[in-house]
């Protein structure tokens, strides 16, 4: 990543300019995370289940 950083007179970082993918790559992540937050207190579901639905929707081969 090729960061640069914006300072005030006294040379204190005030901003960062970053290059746009690497900014897509961030917000990704952060969606991603939201997501997983959102998440985080709804029902489990097993994998046999998870399967088993794949299957029964074609998804996967039985």
């Amino acid at each position: 990543m090729n960061t640069q950083f914006i300072t005030d007179t006294e040379g204190k970082k005030v901003s960062v300019v970053i290059p746009i993918n690497d900014y897509k790559d961030l917000m990704e992540d952060v969606a991603d995370l939201a997501s997983v937050a959102e998440r985080r207190n709804d029902d489990r579901i097993s994998l046999e289940d998870v399967k088993n639905n794949l299957i029964k929707d074609g998804l996967l081969p039985g």
